[in-house]
């Protein structure tokens, strides 16, 4: 593994490691030792805090909309053919 040698590159690194623990923890359990880095990560990194809270945010606002009544939404057969037909195409480089 390459070694970090700035300031800024370490910083990032952590930010790095810190927001994919964030998003982890929404989906299942993080070990003690995620935890516990992520704890000492948020404790003195005010821009990773706010980026938990609106991840968090986000991720009950989306789990609400598609909990209410969006259970019968399904996508029509011309928009599912034209759909794959562009799959397709960028596939085989036709676009």
């Amino acid at each position: 593994m390459k070694e970090l040698k700035t300031e800024l590159e370490r910083i990032a690194y952590n930010c790095r490691k810190a927001t994919f623990l964030i998003e982890k923890k929404q989906e299942e359990k993080l070990t003690l030792r995620e935890k516990l880095e992520l704890k000492i990560h948020l404790a003195g990194c005010s821009i990773c805090r706010i980026y938990e809270k609106q991840s968090v945010l986000i991720d009950l606002m989306m789990k609400k909309i598609f909990k209410e009544n969006h259970k019968d939404i399904r996508l029509d057969s011309n928009y599912k053919l034209n759909l794959q037909r562009r799959i397709n195409d960028q596939m085989l480089g036709n676009q």
